[in-house]
C-alpha cells in the first residue's frame, strides 16, 4: 500500500509565558489528515537553521496556514504598519522563500489567509494593510464577539474565473466562502493567475499557471483568502480544494519514490 504523503503545515511563532513555541492550529493540521489524506508535519519558523532545499527533500506538499500576524510590509515595500499590528519576522524569513523554492521545485502548495498572502509577496505582489479602509471594498473581517461557528460561517460570494484551477475542480461560477481578513492583495504578482474575486472585485484566489517562468512545468500552487480547511467535511467547495491538494501531493510523492528507487 503506497505510503500517506508527508504534507509540511508552516507554524507561527509565539510567546507563551516565558517560552517561545512554534505552533499550528488544529483545523489545519486535521485537514490534511481528514480531507488531503496527509499525515501533516508541523514546520518550525526556523529559517536560519534549516534550508529550504532541505524541507523540500522531505515533503511532498506545503500548507502555508492563517495567523493573527501580517507580513511585515518592508517585504513588499510598503508603509510601516499601524502601531500595534502582529508580525511574525521569523515566519515571513521561512515561508518567503520557502515558496518560491517550493514553487520552483513543484512542490505542491496551498495558501490559506495568510499564507495566500505571503505567495503574493513572495513573487513580487503588494497588499492593502487595511482592506476595509481603501474606500473601494467591503469589510472583510470577521465580527467581533461573536462565536467562532459565526465567524467562519460563508458570509460573502464568490466569482470564479473561467479557465482556472478552481474551475477546472467543478466549482460552480459563484460560491459563498467565510471572510476573516483585514489585510488583501493590491497589486497582483507579476505571473500569478487570478482564480476567484470576491463581488467588490476584490481577489481572493490566485494559483501558479502552467508556463510560469519560474515554477516547475506541473506545479500545483492554490492561494485562496478564505478558511476552506473550517468544517471541510461539511463543504463540498472547501473539500473539493483539499482533495485536489492531497491528490496533487499523492502524486508528487510518487513520482519522487519512483525516481529514489532508481
Amino acid at each position: 500500500m503506497f505510503r500517506l504523503p508527508l504534507i509540511g503545515v508552516a507554524a507561527c511563532t509565539q510567546q507563551i509565558g516565558p517560552h517561545a513555541y512554534h505552533v499550528s492550529g488544529d483545523k489545519y493540521v486535521r485537514a490534511v489528515a481528514v480531507a488531503a489524506k496527509g499525515l501533516p508535519l508541523i514546520l518550525p519558523s526556523l529559517a536560519e537553521l534549516i534550508d529550504p532545499a532541505d524541507i523540500l527533500s522531505v515533503v511532498d506538499g506545503l500548507v502555508f496556514t492563517g495567523s493573527a500576524s501580517n507580513v511585515e510590509p518592508y517585504h513588499y515595500s510598503g508603509p510601516a504598519s499601524a502601531p500595534g499590528t502582529a508580525h511574525d519576522p521569523e515566519r515571513d524569513r521561512t515561508t518567503l522563500p520557502l515558496i518560491r523554492a517550493a514553487v520552483a521545485a513543484g512542490v505542491p502548495v496551498l495558501g490559506i489567509c495568510r499564507g495566500f498572502q505571503e505567495m503574493n509577496v513572495a513573487f513580487g505582489g503588494s497588499l492593502h494593510q487595511k482592506v476595509h479602509e481603501t474606500g473601494t471594498f467591503l469589510d472583510h473581517r470577521e465580527p467581533d464577539n461573536e462565536p467562532v461557528e459565526i465567524q467562519y460561517a460563508p458570509s460573502h460570494s464568490l466569482h470564479i474565473a473561467p479557465g482556472g484551477m478552481l474551475a477546472g475542480l467543478g466549482l460552480a461560477d459563484e460560491i459563498r466562502v467565510n471572510s476573516l481578513h483585514g489585510q488583501g492583495i493590491e497589486r497582483l504578482a507579476p505571473g500569478l493567475r487570478v482564480e476567484a474575486t470576491a463581488a467588490d472585485g476584490l481577489i481572493e484566489a490566485i494559483s501558479v499557471p502552467p508556463g510560469a517562468p519560474f515554477a516547475s512545468a506541473d506545479v500545483f500552487a492554490l492561494g485562496v483568502q478564505w478558511h476552506p480547511e473550517w468544517q471541510v467535511m461539511q463543504n463540498r467547495d472547501y473539500l473539493s480544494i483539499l482533495q485536489a491538494f492531497g491528490d496533487a501531493c499523492r502524486k508528487h510523492a510518487m513520482r519522487r519514490d519512483a525516481h529514489a528507487s532508481r
